[in-house]
């Protein structure tokens, strides 16, 4: 699996296992997911491309870097929208673009509710952002909807993977990298994540 990327930050480690725990409330649990999207994104956008910029120090023009390619944040509705803010204090120039998609509880399908991409791409770069690849459908059919807008460059950025959302993902987008926190074990009958966390929207909005 070479496009795949699980950290191995201790931090990431340690407030994961904070996620986990079924005793952590709404509140910190948002903290959480703030705060590994924020440690994610950061390793998954070492590659960004750079130009040279001249700056004026205090003391004297010397030669800097500023980002060539602009950045777009795609969080899947609803759960990846807890990971939005801490990615975008890293990157407040960011533009934010959502896909509304829900799981068909029967088929385990995605079914896509709201998109309102304009005409022409806006960004170079998209990271689309979702706590959860389980079955992997709703990443797919998000990158295929991006695709299409003619996005150049796609990163999926998620808290944990499970064996089956990947395959699928390799299947279908093999050229995307996949930065995750953590690969879990598998899905159960229900297409939930073991271990895993549980529900990330329920658990972040207090809905569960």
């Amino acid at each position: 699996m070479p496009n795949v990327i699980p950290s191995t930050h201790p931090l990431v480690a340690h407030k994961l296992t904070r996620l986990r725990d079924v005793n952590t409330e709404p509140k910190k649990f948002r903290e959480l997911i703030r705060e590994i999207a924020t440690l994610l994104a950061y390793e998954a956008t070492a590659d960004l491309l750079l130009i040279p910029k001249p700056v004026q120090t205090p003391l004297m023009q010397t030669e800097g870097m500023e980002l060539k390619e602009k950045i777009g944040l795609v969080p899947i509705l609803r759960a990846g929208l807890g990971m939005v803010e801490g990615i975008w204090n890293l990157m407040p120039s960011a533009e934010v673009w959502h896909i509304g998609l829900y799981r068909d509880e029967r088929t385990l399908k995605p079914v896509e509710y709201y998109n309102k991409l304009p005409v022409e791409p806006t960004v170079s770069v998209c990271l689309v952002l979702d706590p959860m690849l389980a079955t992997g459908g709703s990443a797919v059919a998000t990158i295929d909807v991006l695709k299409r807008w003619g996005v150049a460059k796609i990163k999926f950025v998620g808290i944990l993977g499970a064996p089956e959302g990947i395959a699928l993902m390799e299947q279908h987008h093999p050229e995307v990298p996949i930065h995750l926190a953590a690969i879990d074990q598998r899905l159960n009958e229900r297409g939930y994540i073991l271990p895993g966390l549980g529900d990330a929207g329920d658990r972040q909005f207090g809905t569960g």
